[in-house]
């Protein structure tokens, strides 16, 4: 039985075929990022809306930007997406050989473009339809009917391309196909994992400057070279971030911590545990033993006293004198009988 599904991790018996755990790990990856990055951009807008709001009103734009730079940076020198080269795969044609720049073109569209566009449409009907359920209903020949049938439209194209994307993944953990997706297949390549040649080719490799260009052109691609560098590093460092953080919130973790760090209940005052008359309890002051005279409750625990007992206590003592919690004239409560 071992020996049947063995293909399931080192991709079908050729080295050259990642696993499909490999990938679909790689496709999470910045389903996990971007919406971190959105709700950095949100706690940072709320916290100074004059000087960042910005980066909430315009985030799909500026998300856009910087994936748009990381994915051609890292398509340009590792031939492989961000998260590609997280896992140690690159793309290649899939006949072989290195990409061109056709094939890069074609998926920097299907990695950033197509992926933006669709979310713009998502989010335009779902506000419009959202609007149009709380408005008074559109006269006929308005554009209700129409925005309906686009959103049906849209979940069923959504649902077409789930069903496609799990035949595709069948098929290639079957060894029937070369990808397991079809954005690949649409953008001619397919993935397979760097060998220790590839790593040493990109640590000979050296960036040099686009010959014939001014120092001008040159200086700009160094610095989208160093920004592309450096974003790359820190959403590298930002996503071990990100799954350690869901580790230490995910509820096992949090189980076991609560049974490590939860503290036993203290055990009740020595002096609570003596048996007393049911209606000592409720009439009687605990510091001087006579009937409550203008009710007094401490806050801090609960217990009710003397007006005179319990001022005149906490104001020596300062802590509630059955339970021992610091306590201050603050905390007194008059309590008024109707």
């Amino acid at each position: 039985m071992a020996e049947s599904g063995a293909h399931l991790t080192v991709g079908g018996g050729d080295a050259e075929r990642p696993s499909i755990f490999q990938l679909l790990a790689q496709e999470s990856l910045m389903e996990a990022v971007r919406p971190a990055l959105r709700h950095a951009a949100k706690v940072l807008a709320e916290a100074h809306p004059s000087a960042l709001g910005f980066l909430w009103r315009s985030y799909e734009e500026l998300y856009l930007l910087l994936d748009l730079l990381l994915q051609s940076h890292l398509l340009s020198s590792c031939s492989a997406s961000f998260s590609e080269n997280f896992y140690g795969l690159k793309r290649v044609p899939r006949a072989g050989g290195s990409l061109s720049r056709g094939e890069r073109g074609r998926s920097l569209l299907l990695l950033c473009l197509l992926p933006y566009l669709l979310r713009r449409l998502r989010g335009a009907v779902s506000r419009r339809r959202d609007q149009d359920d709380f408005s008074i209903p559109p006269a006929a020949g308005a554009s209700g009917p129409r925005l309906h049938r686009l959103h049906r439209l849209l979940a069923c194209g959504g649902s077409a391309w789930a069903v496609l994307r799990l035949a595709q993944t069948l098929l290639y953990v079957a060894g029937r196909a070369q990808t397991h997706s079809p954005l690949l297949w649409l953008a001619g390549v397919r993935l397979t994992p760097l060998t220790a040649r590839d790593l040493s080719l990109m640590r000979r490799e050296r960036p040099g400057g686009p010959t014939g260009s001014s120092r001008l052109v040159q200086a700009v691609v160094g610095v989208a070279g160093g920004v592309a560098v450096s974003l790359s590093t820190a959403l590298s460092l930002g996503t071990f971030f990100l799954q350690f953080l869901e580790w230490w919130y995910s509820s096992d973790h949090q189980d076991s911590i609560k049974s490590l760090t939860s503290l036993p209940a203290p055990p009740p005052p020595l002096h609570l545990l003596q048996p007393r008359p049911s209606s000592s309890l409720s009439s009687c002051c605990p510091l001087c033993g006579r009937l409550l005279s203008n009710h007094t409750v401490l806050s801090t625990s609960g217990y009710v006293f003397c007006y005179r007992c319990i001022y005149a206590f906490v104001k020596t003592s300062q802590r509630c004198p059955l339970s021992g919690y610091p306590t201050q004239l603050q905390h007194l409560v008059k309590i008024y009988s109707p």
